[in-house]
């Protein structure tokens, strides 16, 4: 858990109107929104991320984003919390982060020359004005066909090791990717289109001037 101010003092896309608080610790969401010249802090807490039996991947995800938001929103009630939880599912099956590099390289394989979904649930909630809003975004990814051994030389790198799925779109992993349909910043872990209708709907960003 970790509370701390981000901040970047470059040119800007939007101002943050009202107080607004990431709850994840993920590099890439952070990055993403300093990127867009918003005002936020972090605070990540850990949750039990166990699918129910037969838990549909989409209410899967929509339950882990708000209840990643719940705790936080608990600790800063005036605040606005955005919570975010990605997952790579293959004909209906959940892909987590690899436990292991074996299990990285399996699930690689499994990927390989195939299609799958990914799914993020987006949570943006405030305490305070008793708002609890959830989005799910789903992009298509088809992966070309590639051998164990290049499984392999990718694992090796490390890079797919925190990673749902176990790959990253936006490093490395790129090569494995032969199509995709959908949002981009969905694969990488935050669906910004989205995400920015949400805070503008809510007063909670606008555009720089």
């Amino acid at each position: 858990m970790r509370n701390s101010l981000c901040k970047r003092e470059l040119q800007s896309i939007y101002h943050t109107c009202k107080s607004l608080i990431l709850a994840s610790a993920s590099p890439r969401r952070q990055e993403y929104l300093l990127e867009l010249g918003l005002d936020y802090r972090v605070h990540a807490v850990d949750i039990d991320e166990t699918p129910f039996p037969e838990e549909k991947v989409r209410d899967f995800v929509r339950r882990m984003a708000v209840e990643k938001a719940r705790p936080v929103m608990d600790l800063y009630p005036d605040a606005w919390i955005v919570a975010a939880d990605t997952v790579v599912s293959l004909a209906g099956s959940i892909l987590g982060k690899p436990k292991d590099c074996a299990d990285a390289v399996s699930m690689l394989m499994q990927l390989s020359g195939k299609e799958h979904w990914v799914q993020t649930g987006v949570c943006l909630a405030c305490r305070q004005e008793e708002v609890v809003a959830v989005q799910v975004v789903s992009t298509r990814v088809t992966f070309s066909t590639f051998s164990k051994k290049v499984a392999q030389a990718y694992v090796a790198t490390g890079e797919p090791m925190d990673k749902a799925g176990s790959y990253g779109i936006q490093g490395k992993g790129a090569f494995l990717v032969r199509e995709i349909m959908g949002s981009y910043s969905n694969v990488v872990g935050l669906p910004l289109s989205e995400l920015l209708i949400m805070l503008e709907g809510y007063g909670i960003i606008a555009v720089a001037a």
